[in-house]
């Protein structure tokens, strides 16, 4: 035991015991060597109410820690030392012996209460000034050290050259794709609209439930779903340089036979195999976003939304600790199957929330689709995130965007920027809170660019003014520019891309003072064409080089948009080739971790009736058929005999006979029409 917890303990069993006329005192020192007397305690070893806490109290070991004495004592080895405490101890003893007895045997209640209070007083002034000694020394060396710092600066800055500039602030550090987290939930949005009683009602708020193990951002557990186990779903880091890492997906064993039985369930054509494929893998992402498709098709949206978000949440629990879904610098390769799954999860739960009318959710939503691979875009959210941005009043932002990629990624060649961006500089010049100059610019700057796009592409105007029940004036209607050749005359792939624009974006038009300003651009637009302008031809050999074809991409994100006038002007070859829902037109150059395993096909060693049921039933197997090695076959034909015979009744169950009148051959009215 130390010293000073001996101390502690012989002073505790003095403290007990009934003080004296010697009673121990305690002197404080200041630095001007001024001295004076603590409170003393009373008869019987009591202190008067009057000293307040300034005395020390000698019988509780626990509060020598709060002396301001000892806080400023010297430590050693990390203890601080018990000289102050010491010196204090002696000189009190020191003057208890040159003032005697004479002290000590004065009695009466007023020396007992008047001198510890003025003792007190005395000794907090005395405390007031050390702190205030301290307090300053503290400062200076505190601005010593920085002072120092900045000389070792400013010498490392005079040796390297130029000062460099600061860091600049933090706004202008986030990437154009930066992901804002509270942006992720629907219910941020909605509370900005209807308030957070209309959303949340009388919802408590969210527990963390036992059964759900990760708290998550882009979905909320439910209590309706299965308790959530691993399904063997992963992510692993393949690289990181210059900045960015490269994650992948991973399937373990199990994931894998389950995934080789969803192909199979989905080659049966038969939605029920897939329910019961998830009854066994309630976490089976493929199977969800099927399983959505379907329920989507029958008009039940909420259960499609929902195994969606069951998708997106088994996903997100397998995420690498350093993924990241803000920093807009993580990749994920769409060329890997395993990859695909979180894209199209996204890319659903997108439009979800456009439909249910959160479009600035679903904008952060498409920066995140765009910030996983934004050199390939493999879903081309390119021709997306302007209408997005548009339908939640994010003008900035768009304008923002344009001005940073069209450099490298030639934006104003879309259609949907070239139109997009111009409305929004117009919507921007139309809000109250801007000054007039600001709004003046961005009126031109929105003039100007409507102009190069009505230029640029001439066969939109007709079909915009059409789609938003707007009839042209005759200067416009009869103009060789914006007639039907301009229309007839672009590139098929150019048609693909302004009926995709149009079928999602043309009800953003039809604002009355939107309107009034196309007109007016119009009508300039005619003036520069009948000058004869070079610029016009320049546009009209431009189109013809630049859209010969469109890439897979935009094929993909066309199939996904499920826009009508789109999907009509694919191509041939995309047509007439199968298209996956849970994998639309994979890239050609895939990257297979692991190969499904041959399966021996029943078609190749059937029988003719067998072949036939099963062009009209494809769930129809004749597994029965196969007698299997070393075993009698006789009992296999006989249950390849009953299932074919199922097959039969099921087929007969499904066929409707209707009614069919029998028209009289003489009409008794004579009119020649049938009723």
């Amino acid at each position: 035991m130390s010293r000073r917890a001996l101390r502690r303990l012989r002073g505790e069993q003095r403290g007990q015991e009934p003080l004296g006329p010697g009673a121990l005192q305690f002197v404080l020192h200041d630095d001007d060597d001024v001295e004076e007397e603590c409170p003393k305690r009373g008869p019987g070893g009591r202190r008067p109410r009057g000293a307040g806490k300034e005395g020390v109290r000698v019988n509780n070991r626990f509060e020598l820690i709060n002396i301001e004495d000892l806080d400023e004592a010297p430590g050693v080895n990390g203890e601080r030392t018990d000289c102050l405490l010491v010196d204090a101890v002696v000189s009190g003893n020191k003057r208890r012996a040159q003032s005697g007895h004479s002290e000590s045997t004065r009695g009466g209640n007023a020396a007992d209460t008047a001198v510890p209070s003025e003792q007190s007083n005395t000794c907090s002034k005395l405390r007031k000034k050390k702190r205030k000694q301290k307090n300053k020394k503290n400062a200076g060396e505190t601005s010593n050290g920085l002072e120092d710092i900045d000389r070792i600066l400013e010498r490392i800055e005079d040796a390297s050259g130029a000062s460099r500039p600061g860091p600049p602030p933090l706004s202008t550090k986030k990437h154009v794709l930066y992901v804002e987290h509270r942006h992720l939930n629907p219910d941020t949005e909605l509370k900005r609209y209807f308030g957070a009683r209309a959303v949340l009602g009388e919802q408590r708020p969210r527990q963390r439930q036992r059964m759900y193990p990760k708290c998550t951002w882009l979905t909320t557990p439910k209590s309706t779903w299965p308790r959530y186990t691993k399904p063997g779903l992963s992510m692993r880091l393949l690289e990181s340089r210059k900045g960015r890492s490269v994650f992948a997906f991973e399937h373990s064993e199990e994931y894998q036979q389950t995934q080789h039985k969803f192909l199979a369930a989905v080659e049966s054509m038969e939605p029920n195999n897939i329910v019961v494929l998830l009854q066994s893998s309630p976490y089976h992402v493929d199977s969800l976003l099927q399983l959505s498709d379907a329920c989507r098709f029958q008009e039940d949206q909420e259960t499609a939304r929902d195994l969606v978000e069951r998708a997106l949440y088994s996903m997100e629990c397998a995420f690498h600790p350093l993924f990241s879904l803000t920093s807009g610098t993580c990749r994920l390769d769409y060329r890997r199957p395993e990859n695909r799954s979180f894209y199209l999860a996204l890319y659903k739960q997108m439009s979800f929330l456009e439909k249910r009318g959160c479009p600035r959710t679903a904008l952060e939503y498409c920066k995140l689709i765009l910030s996983l691979e934004p050199d390939e875009d493999p879903l081309c959210m390119l021709l997306l995130i302007d209408h997005l941005a548009l339908r939640a009043r994010s003008y900035e932002y768009l304008i923002r965007l344009f001005e940073e990629w069209e450099a490298h990624r030639n934006l104003s060649q879309l259609p949907n920027f070239a139109f997009s961006v111009p409305l929004a500089y117009f919507l921007l010049s139309q809000q109250a809170d801007l000054s007039e100059q600001e709004m003046s610019s961005a009126r031109e700057e929105a003039c100007v660019r409507i102009q190069q796009a009505l230029t640029m592409f001439p066969g939109v105007l007709m079909p915009l003014l059409e789609y938003c029940s707007v009839r042209p004036d005759t200067t416009v209607a009869t103009h060789h520019f914006f007639g039907p050749d301009a229309e007839i005359s672009q590139p098929p792939a150019l048609s693909q891309l302004v009926s995709l624009y149009l079928g999602r974006s043309h009800f953003l038009w039809k604002e009355p003072a939107t309107m009034s300003w196309l007109e007016e651009n119009v009508h300039k637009v005619l003036q520069v064409v009948d000058a004869g302008d070079p610029a016009v031809e320049a546009c009209e050999s431009r189109r013809k080089v630049l859209y010969q074809r469109a890439p897979r991409n935009i094929h993909r994100h066309v199939v996904l948009s499920e826009i009508k006038e789109a999907v009509a002007a694919l191509p041939p070859d995309v047509t007439t080739q199968s298209v996956l829902g849970f994998d639309p037109l994979p890239p050609l150059d895939t990257i297979y971790s692991y190969v499904r395993p041959e399966r021996l096909s029943p078609i190749s060693h059937g029988n003719t009736i067998a072949l036939f049921f099963r062009s009209l039933l494809p769930n129809y197997t004749v597994e029965g058929e196969r007698p299997e090695d070393g075993g009698p076959g006789g009992l296999h034909r006989d249950q390849g005999l009953n299932r074919l015979m199922l097959a039969v009744r099921d087929m007969m169950a499904n066929f409707h006979f209707h009614d069919l009148e029998v028209l009289p051959e003489e009409h008794p009215e004579g009119d020649g029409e049938w009723d």
